[in-house]
């Protein structure tokens, strides 16, 4: 695998805040009334915030098409067995104990993927964290197994970018026809579309979509 270096200067990074949060808020019940009787029937969102950094980033691939629950079992299994949880660390453990905490063969290859080229300097995620979304989106996603969705998650939940949307979450599909009384569940593109409106604060809609989703279970 062969990475391209990127140098770009710094630019101005804004993650979310409690006086932002609080904003943004704001705003979109302004704007959306489905929203604001979301907030008025159960309250703010959880914020939901991840430490960045590789464990993170191992616990996001875990909950690619499963449940937030089954990933979270792995993930403590996997980090209580290696300590500390270093991209170092994770190699040094063999396929069948990797299968025994729970991994699928082919995310014991997306961990070991996202594990060397971390280690062999290609990623550097503290770095890549000051950098804009683009830049950060295209370096995770030559990592094989990252995709968008799990770029997203990494994103609004680690990084805190308040404008991330992932457009392509089941559990945000189900809460946006269930909240807007669609007919059939949108597709991403179309759940992309609805989420313009909630610009430039869809990392807090979809916040109040998960918290609407899990209330409604």
């Amino acid at each position: 695998m062969t990475f391209k270096e990127i140098t770009l200067p710094k630019i101005e990074i804004k993650s979310l805040t409690e006086a932002s949060f609080t904003s943004g808020l704001k705003v979109l019940a302004e704007r959306d009334k489905d929203i604001a009787g979301v907030l008025i029937a159960l309250g703010p969102p959880p914020v939901w915030k991840r430490e960045a950094g590789f464990p993170t980033l191992i616990h996001i691939i875990l909950e690619q098409q499963v449940s937030v629950s089954a990933a979270k079992a792995v993930f403590n299994r996997l980090s209580s067995t290696i300590v500390p949880l270093t991209p170092e660390n994770f190699l040094t453990a063999e396929d069948l104990q990797l299968k025994a905490f729970g991994f699928s063969r082919q995310k014991t290859q997306y961990g070991r993927a996202l594990a060397n080229v971390i280690i062999n300097g290609q990623l550097d995620l503290a770095e890549l964290a000051t950098r804009d979304e683009t830049v950060i989106r295209t370096e995770l996603k030559r990592v094989k197994g990252i995709g968008d969705w799990t770029v997203d998650i990494y994103l609004l939940m680690a990084l805190q970018r308040p404008n991330v949307f992932p457009k392509g979450d089941l559990a945000l599909a189900i809460a946006a026809q269930q909240l807007k009384g669609l007919a059939v569940r949108p597709t991403p593109a179309e759940l992309e579309s609805l989420a313009e409106n909630w610009q430039p604060w869809r990392a807090i809609a979809a916040r109040i979509l998960w918290h609407y989703y899990l209330n409604s279970k």
